[in-house]
C-alpha cells in the first residue's frame, strides 16, 4: 500500500502484458546505466521511475544521456527504468475479485489525456503554457524541461505534449470511461489477474491501441497499484463530489471484504507497528535518508 517495491509487483505481472522492465541499484554511474539498457535491448526513449510508488514523484521521460545524468544527480533510493510504450491510449483500470467468489469485475476506468496546448500560429509557448490553467500550475517544471523552446510560436493546429507520464499531479485530465466496462473487459482482466498469485484489488496503469484491444485484454501494464489505489474515474473535470463519495465508500467496503475473506483463509492482518515501521520505512526512502 505504501512504499512497497514497484519492481517486485511489476514482476508478478505476466511479460505477455507489460513493456521490458529493469532494476537499476544504487550507486550507479551514467555508463553503467547505459550499459545495462544495451543488454537489455533497451533504446531510448525509456521512462525511469523511483522503486516505490508515489503519485507520480521522480517519474521522468529519459530522451539523452544528459537526461540520465540529471536523473542519476536527483535519485536517491534505486530505481526502475521501463520500455516506453508508444500505444496512444493509456486508462487505468480497477479491478476487484472477492477470494470466495470464482469470477471478479473491472468497476472503474479512466482515461488520461495528457498535458497538451495546441498552438495559434501567433502565441508563443510559453504564452500558451501560462493561458492554460492546468499547465500554469506546472509552470516552474514546465520552464526548465521547455526553457529553449518557451519563445517559439507554435503554428496553428499544432499539439504539443506537455507532459508523457499520465499522473494526476502532472497535469493529466482523468476522464471517466465507466462505459467501456462490458462482461468481455471483466473476463479478460480475470484472465488477467489470475496470473498473479494473491491479487484480489487493484488497479492498472496500462497503455493500448485501441478500445477494442482494451476489451480484449490486449495492453501493456506499466504498473499494478493495490488497496493504496483509488478508483480515479471519480476526478472527472465536474463530477458530482457525492457520487465520488459514494463511490469511495463503495470502494473500502469492498477491500474490507477482500481483507476479511482473505484472513478467513490464513492472511494475518497487518499490525498497527507494522504499519507504523513500513510508514517509516517509506518516509526515509521519499527523503533519500
Amino acid at each position: 500500500m505504501m512504499g512497497e517495491s514497484k519492481f517486485d509487483v511489476l514482476s508478478l505481472i505476466p511479460d505477455s502484458v507489460k513493456p521490458k522492465t529493469v532494476l537499476i541499484a544504487l550507486p550507479a554511474s551514467t555508463q553503467k546505466v547505459l550499459q545495462i539498457l544495451e543488454a537489455n535491448g533497451l533504446t531510448l526513449p525509456v521512462i525511469f521511475k523511483p522503486d516505490l510508488g508515489e503519485r507520480g514523484w521522480m517519474v521522468r521521460k529519459i530522451k539523452s544521456k544528459e537526461d540520465i545524468e540529471q536523473y542519476l544527480s536527483e535519485i536517491k533510493i534505486d530505481f526502475i527504468v521501463q520500455e516506453f510504450v508508444p500505444l496512444p491510449l493509456e486508462y487505468g483500470v480497477f479491478y476487484v475479485r472477492f477470494p470466495s467468489q470464482p469470477n471478479g469485475f473491472v468497476n472503474s476506468i479512466t482515461g488520461k489525456e495528457f498535458l497538451s496546448v495546441t498552438g495559434d500560429g501567433t502565441k508563443t509557448l510559453q504564452q500558451l503554457i501560462l493561458e492554460k490553467d492546468r499547465a500554469k500550475i506546472q509552470w516552474q517544471t514546465l520552464k526548465q524541461v521547455y526553457q529553449s523552446r518557451l519563445n517559439e510560436i507554435v503554428p496553428q493546429g499544432k499539439k504539443i505534449e506537455l507532459v508523457s507520464i499520465g499522473n494526476h499531479c502532472l497535469g493529466t485530465t482523468f476522464i471517466n470511461c465507466n462505459h467501456l466496462i462490458t462482461e468481455k473487459l471483466s473476463a479478460s482482466f480475470d484472465a488477467i489477474s489470475r496470473q498473479i498469485d494473491g491479487f484480489y484489488f487493484g488497479r492498472f496503469d496500462l497503455r493500448c491501441a485501441s478500445e477494442a484491444d482494451l476489451e480484449s485484454g490486449h495492453v501493456k501494464i506499466m504498473e499494478l497499484n493495490g488497496c493504496g489505489a483509488e478508483p480515479a474515474h471519480i476526478y472527472h473535470p465536474g463530477a458530482s463530489l457525492f457520487t465520488g463519495i459514494r463511490t469511495i465508500i463503495t470502494h473500502w467496503k469492498n477491500l474490507y471484504r477482500v481483507s476479511k475473506e482473505n484472513h478467513k483463509r490464513g492472511v494475518p492482518y497487518l499490525s498497527f507497528t507494522e504499519g507504523r515501521m513500513i510508514y517509516d520505512r517509506f518516509k526515509r526512502l521519499k527523503s533519500g535518508g
